[in-house]
C-alpha cells in the first residue's frame, strides 16, 4: 500500500501567523521590563527609615564593641566606630579578672544560678500549671487569682521579708536564695504561661489515660509534660536572659568575689575611688553576651511556637 502524499504546506499563511506572534512577544517583554523599572518609591522610603531605625538601636553596641578595641585613656575622646588605634590587651586584662580570679570563674558561676534555675522552673512550675488547669482542689480559683496577682507585685516589695528569712537560714553569701525560690515554683509568669498552653491539650488524651489505669502522676509525666515542649523552652529562654542579666538580687546576696557572677564582675571593673578599666569591662561585656545570642539562635523556632501557642486559643 502506498503512502499518502504529504499535504502541501502553506508558506503565506506561515509567515503571517509568525508575524502576528511576534508583536505578542514585544508586547509582553515590553511589559516586564516596565514592570520591573516601576518600583514603587514607598517600600524604598520603608526600607530607609527601616535600616536608619535599626542603626540608632545598634549603635550603642556598635560602640562598645568598637570600644573594646580601644586603648583605656581615647575611649572617650573618640566617638567613631571605627578605631584610629587598635589593641588586645582589653581582653587579655579582662579575662585576667580581678580580686584574684579570671573571668571564667565568673562565668562558671553564672552557669550554675543559670542552669539550675532553669530546672527549678522547668519543673515546679510546670506541675503547679498542671495543677491549676487538670486538678480540682480546694480553693483553686483563689489561688490563681493570688498567682496573677504576684506577677504585679514589685520585686522590692517582697526583698526585705526575703533576705530576712534567708539571713536567718544562714543563706546569705551563697547560690541558694537564687536557686531555692526556682524550685518552690515563685515565678507567676511562667505558671501562667503553662497553664494556657496545658488548656490547649485535648482533654480527651487525660481520659484515655484515666480508663488504661494512669494516676494524675503519670498523666502529667507519661502525656501533659511530652507535649509541653514549646512552653518548656521558651520558659528556658526567658529564665536564662533575665537570671544572666540579673543585677540587682545577685548584688544583695552575694559579696565574696569567688561567688560574683558575670554581672557582678563587670561592676568590679569601675572604681569610684581610683581609674576604672573601661576597656576590659566593654571586653568582658561583648563576650558576656554570646552566650545570650547562642541560646536564643538555637531555640529561636521553639521560642515562638511556645508563644504563638499559649494564650490565643
Amino acid at each position: 500500500m502506498a503512502n499518502p502524499a504529504p499535504e502541501r504546506v502553506d508558506t503565506e499563511t506561515v509567515e503571517n501567523s509568525r508575524l502576528k506572534t511576534k508583536p505578542k512577544l514585544r508586547q509582553v517583554k515590553s511589559s516586564a521590563g516596565k514592570r520591573k523599572r516601576n518600583v514603587p518609591t514607598g517600600g524604598i522610603v520603608k526600607f530607609i527609615l527601616l535600616a536608619a531605625g535599626a542603626f540608632v538601636m545598634l549603635y550603642p553596641l556598635l560602640w562598645m564593641l568598637s570600644s573594646s578595641f580601644k586603648p583605656n585613656d581615647i575611649i572617650f575622646r573618640e566617638i567613631g566606630l571605627i578605631p584610629v588605634e587598635t589593641t588586645l590587651s582589653n581582653y587579655i586584662q579582662g579575662w585576667n579578672g580581678i580580686s584574684g580570679f579570671t573571668f571564667s570563674t565568673f562565668y562558671m558561676n553564672s552557669f550554675i544560678v543559670v542552669g539550675l534555675s532553669i530546672l527549678g522552673n522547668i519543673i515546679a512550675c510546670s506541675m503547679a500549671a498542671y495543677a491549676f488547669a487538670r486538678l480540682d482542689f480546694t480553693w483553686k480559683k483563689t489561688m490563681f487569682a493570688i498567682m496573677l496577682g504576684s506577677i504585679m507585685l514589685p520585686y522590692h516589695v517582697v526583698l526585705i521579708p526575703q533576705y530576712i528569712i534567708f539571713n536567718n537560714l544562714n543563706w546569705v553569701d551563697t547560690f541558694l536564695p537564687l536557686i531555692v525560690p526556682k524550685f518552690l515554683a515563685t515565678d507567676a509568669f511562667f505558671i501562667f504561661l503553662m497553664v494556657q498552653f496545658i488548656r490547649g491539650i485535648p482533654s480527651e488524651l487525660d481520659n484515655a489515660a484515666r480508663v488504661d489505669g494512669c494516676g494524675s502522676v503519670q498523666i502529667f509525666s507519661r502525656i501533659i509534660f511530652p507535649l509541653m515542649v514549646p512552653a518548656l523552652v521558651t520558659t528556658a529562654i526567658f529564665t536564662f536572659i533575665w537570671t544572666w542579666n540579673d543585677f540587682f538580687s545577685q548584688f544583695i546576696y552575694l559579696s565574696s568575689p569567688k561567688l560574683w557572677t558575670v554581672t557582678l564582675a563587670l561592676r568590679g571593673f569601675l572604681d569610684t575611688m581610683g581609674e576604672s578599666l573601661w576597656g576590659a569591662m566593654f571586653a568582658m561585656s561583648i563576650l558576656s553576651l554570646i552566650p545570650i545570642f547562642i541560646f536564643f539562635i538555637a531555640f529561636q523556632r521553639l521560642l515562638i511556637d511556645g508563644i504563638s501557642t499559649t494564650g490565643i486559643k
